[in-house]
């Protein structure tokens, strides 16, 4: 159902959407093209770190609250016990948004990862260590976000299963609900032409 607030306007938080894509897409940005403009690895490397930084915290405090209500963290109790908080605001989310969020997340580890690959087959193990950063960072993220999304208490099978099984049975449901296709009436003659 669509939000009648919404009506005129297509993205509810736009400062935040767009922060949220121009720090992964910065990081990634400069790690492709600082070459061309420096020769010295570590300024290159300064730099993606900083952007990657502040990527990983405004996914991590602001976009991932704003854009699909979902929030994680972790802290450690008096007997030094880790322990994970992950959670999820059930409320009015902008479509838009949630689809710009899933994206952004999924996509640019995908890209890290395939920078790993380049590194290591090229042998560049000084830029393979920056990969590695970029991809634990943007996992920690991706794997808070999907936990808050799909439920602490569920582990992933689990939530794949169920999902199937939804689109399974809402499938079925479909074809069985759907009606058939109409009949030809039966006092039309043949034309015979073909």
């Amino acid at each position: 159902m669509r939000d009648p607030s919404q009506a005129g306007q297509k993205y509810t938080h736009p400062y935040v959407t767009f922060f949220h894509l121009f720090f992964r897409g910065a990081a990634i940005v400069i790690y492709m093209f600082c070459g061309w403009f420096s020769d010295s690895f570590i300024t290159s490397f300064v730099f993606v770190v900083l952007f990657l930084s502040a990527d990983f915290w405004t996914v991590k405090n602001i976009s991932g609250r704003l854009l699909v209500g979902l929030r994680w963290w972790n802290y450690v109790d008096d007997d030094g016990v880790s322990h994970w908080v992950f959670e999820s605001k059930n409320s009015r989310i902008n479509k838009h948004e949630q689809r710009v969020f899933w994206l952004g997340l999924i996509l640019c580890p995908f890209f890290w990862g395939l920078f790993f690959l380049m590194a290591l087959f090229g042998l560049k193990f000084k830029w393979l260590l920056l990969v590695m950063i970029a991809i634990a960072l943007n996992a920690a993220n991706l794997y808070g976000y999907v936990k808050c999304n799909y439920g602490a208490s569920k582990d992933l099978n689990s939530a794949a299963t169920d999902f199937v099984k939804t689109q399974l049975f809402k499938n079925a449901m479909d074809i069985m609900t759907k009606p058939s296709a109409a009949q030809p009436p039966t006092n039309v003659r043949p034309t015979g032409v073909v």
